[in-house]
C-alpha cells in the first residue's frame, strides 16, 4: 500500500501541551478562538492512528461540525483512496470494512475509530464508548453526562478524558442545560488541587493562538464588557464580578437546607418579551418574621417560554408552595401579565408591579439583607446566584432571574418605595 500522509496542523506550544499529556484525567479552561477545536481534532487524530476508539461530544452542532471540519481535514489522503470509511450522517471515521487490521499506522499498530456527536446530556451520550473520550465546551453540558454515562465508558480499557471549557460570561450562561453552571470550573479547581499525577490541567487564553490577530483581540476589548471579556477571551474563572451587588460568601455562609415556618410566601415573575427571548424569570421566596426577619429564596422555575407557558409554570410553583401572592412586573406587557395568568388560573391573586426607580435602586436595599446575613438560600439555585453575583449595574442585559426575586424582596420586605402597585 502507498504511504499515506495525515495533514495536522502544527499545534501552538499550549495545544501541544494538552495533546501530549498522559494524565487520564485532563482539563483545558480557554479563551474564544484559542484553538482548542484544532487541538481536540489533533488529540483525536493522533489516538485513532494509535488504536484507539475516540468519542468527541460536544453540546452545539456548529462546534461539532468545526471538530469534523479539521478531523476529516487531517485524513482527508487516506479517505480520498478508500483505506477509511467515512460516514458523514453519523460523523464517524475507521478503516475500511471497520477492520482494525487494514491499514497500520507507523509503529505497527491498528487504526482506531473516531465518533462525533452531539450531546446536552446523559441521555443524548448514551449508546456507545470510547477509549479516549472528549468533552468539549463542558461547560454548557449537563454534568451527568460525564458522571453517569462519560465516566463508566472508560472501564473497559482504563481510558483517558479531556475536558475543554470557556467560562461562560452571564450573557452565555443561559444557554447551557448544566444542574450547576459553574460545574466546570469546580472541576478545574478540584484538578489544580489534586497532588496524585492522576488530573492535569491547562490555562490559556485567545492570545495564545498566533493565527489571530492581536490587533483584534486588543480591539474587542472595547465591544464587550470587562467581565465578559476576562472571562471569554482571557478565560478567566469569576465567582463575583466586580462591582456585582452580592458575594457567593454571603449566600454560601448562610445557605439552609430546610426552611423555618415562613409567616408568607410570594412568587416574583419577570415576564419575558418572546418565547425566544430571555427568560421568564419565576422565583420563590418566603420571610420568618421571627428571625430578624429572615429571607428564604426557595425556588427557582426561570423558563424560556411562551406566556401562556410560563404562566402554568408560575401557578403551578403558586400550588406547591401553597403561596400567598404572585407579584408580577407589568412594565413590558402591562395587564397582559395578570390576564395570561388569570387564563390559567382566575383564583390565583396577581399584584402588578411597575419599576419606578433603576434596576441598581431596586436591588440595592435587598443586597444589604444579604450582606447582613439574614438572605438564606434554601439549598442551591446555581442559575440565579450566578446572576446575582456576576451582573454589574452597567451591564445592559437584564437579569430576569435576579429582577424577580428583587420583587419578591420588595413585597415580603416592604420597601414601598421601589415600586408603585
Amino acid at each position: 500500500m502507498p504511504e499515506l500522509i495525515v495533514h495536522l496542523r502544527r499545534p501552538h506550544e499550549k495545544q501541544l501541551a494538552f495533546i501530549t499529556c498522559k494524565a487520564k484525567r485532563v482539563i483545558a479552561r480557554a479563551g474564544r478562538r484559542s484553538g482548542k477545536t484544532v487541538g481536540t481534532a489533533g488529540i483525536a487524530v493522533t489516538s485513532f492512528l494509535d488504536g484507539k476508539r475516540v468519542l468527541y461530544t460536544t453540546p452545539t452542532s456548529e462546534q461539532l461540525e468545526a471538530f469534523w471540519y479539521e478531523t476529516c481535514r487531517a485524513l482527508a489522503d487516506p479517505i480520498a483512496v478508500g483505506a477509511l470509511d467515512k460516514n458523514e450522517s453519523r460523523h464517524s471515521i475507521g478503516p475500511k470494512g471497520g477492520a482494525t487490521q487494514t491499514w497500520r499506522s507507523d509503529d505497527g499498530g491498528g487504526l482506531g475509530h473516531i465518533r462525533a456527536k452531539t450531546a446536552w446530556n446523559a441521555d443524548m451520550l448514551r449508546g456507545d464508548y470510547a477509549d479516549i473520550l472528549i468533552f468539549d465546551e463542558y461547560q454548557l453540558m449537563n454534568e451527568d453526562a460525564w458522571l453517569l454515562v462519560g465516566a463508566p465508558m472508560l472501564l473497559d480499557n482504563d481510558g483517558q478524558s479531556f475536558f475543554f471549557y470557556t467560562p461562560p460570561s452571564l450573557a452565555r450562561s443561559g444557554a447551557s442545560k448544566a444542574k450547576d453552571p459553574r460545574h466546570a470550573a469546580k472541576m478545574y479547581a478540584a484538578a489544580e488541587k489534586d497532588t496524585s499525577g492522576r488530573w492535569a490541567y491547562f490555562h490559556f487564553t485567545s492570545f495564545d493562538n498566533p493565527h489571530i490577530s492581536k490587533l483584534a483581540l486588543g480591539d474587542i476589548s472595547q465591544d464587550m464588557t470587562d467581565i465578559g471579556y476576562r472571562q471569554e477571551i482571557m478565560a478567566e474563572d469569576i465567582a463575583d464580578a466586580p462591582g456585582a451587588l452580592w458575594k457567593r460568601t454571603w449566600v454560601d455562609d448562610n445557605r439552609v437546607k430546610v426552611a423555618p415556618n415562613l409567616c408568607r410566601i410570594v412568587i416574583g415573575v419577570d415576564p419575558s418579551g418572546s418565547a425566544t427571548g430571555d427568560a421568564c424569570g419565576i422565583i420563590a421566596a418566603g420571610i420568618d418574621y421571627l428571625n430578624l426577619p429572615g429571607f428564604y429564596p426557595l425556588a427557582d422555575r426561570s423558563i424560556q417560554a411562551s406566556s401562556n407557558e410560563w404562566a402554568v409554570v408560575v401557578v403551578e410553583l403558586y400550588y406547591d408552595l401553597k403561596a400567598d401572592l404572585v407579584v408580577a412586573e407589568a412594565n413590558f406587557g402591562g395587564d397582559m401579565v395578570e390576564t395570561v395568568i388569570h387564563s390559567v388560573d382566575p383564583n390565583v391573586p396577581v399584584k402588578l408591579v411597575h419599576a419606578s426607580r433603576g434596576k441598581r435602586a431596586r436591588a440595592e436595599p435587598l443586597s444589604v439583607i444579604y450582606q447582613r446575613s439574614r438572605g438564606h438560600h434554601v439549598g442551591k439555585l446555581p442559575m440565579l446566584e450566578d446572576e446575582m453575583c456576576q451582573w454589574q449595574p452597567i451591564d445592559k442585559k437584564s437579569p430576569n432571574r435576579l429582577d424577580a426575586l428583587v420583587w419578591c424582596g420588595a413585597e415580603l420586605l416592604l420597601y414601598p418605595t421601589l415600586y408603585v402597585g
